[in-house]
């Protein structure tokens, strides 16, 4: 199995910055974690879910979504079995429940499709205010 668990969510005021982490473990990971996709996904009341960054961790390959590209930046430690996600220049419309997901092999062209379909975590709150 795969276990995801996420930590670093809290409130900040618009312009601030977190960072998140997913703490990753389970057989199925530990079996996979050179050559998946992890990646990040968010979803507010009332509104879809949304992926906002991937990392294929078999080459470092990233993925953002427009909305965060320039202010938001996801790395991956495989010695930690952590995958991190820098938040700077906060704004209040990246209030959400931020998620992190996991998927073996590549992440390719649809990296939203193929995490869709992987293991979560829990999710962490992240609350930018005005």
């Amino acid at each position: 199995q795969v276990q995801l668990v996420e930590s670093g969510g809290g409130s900040v005021q618009a312009g601030g910055s977190l960072r998140l982490s997913c703490a990753a473990s389970g057989y199925t990971y530990m079996s996979a974690y050179s050559d998946a996709c992890m990646g990040w996904f968010r979803q507010a009341p009332g509104r879809e879910r949304e992926g906002v960054a991937a990392i294929w961790t078999g080459g470092g390959t990233t993925y953002y979504d427009d909305s965060v590209k320039g202010r938001f930046t996801i790395s991956q430690d495989n010695a930690k079995n952590t995958m991190y996600l820098q938040m700077n220049s906060l704004k209040p419309e990246d209030t959400a429940m931020y998620y992190c997901g996991f998927e073996p092999g590549w992440c390719g062209g649809s990296w939203v499709r193929k995490l869709r379909s992987g293991y979560w975590g829990q999710g962490t709150q992240v609350t930018v205010s005005s």
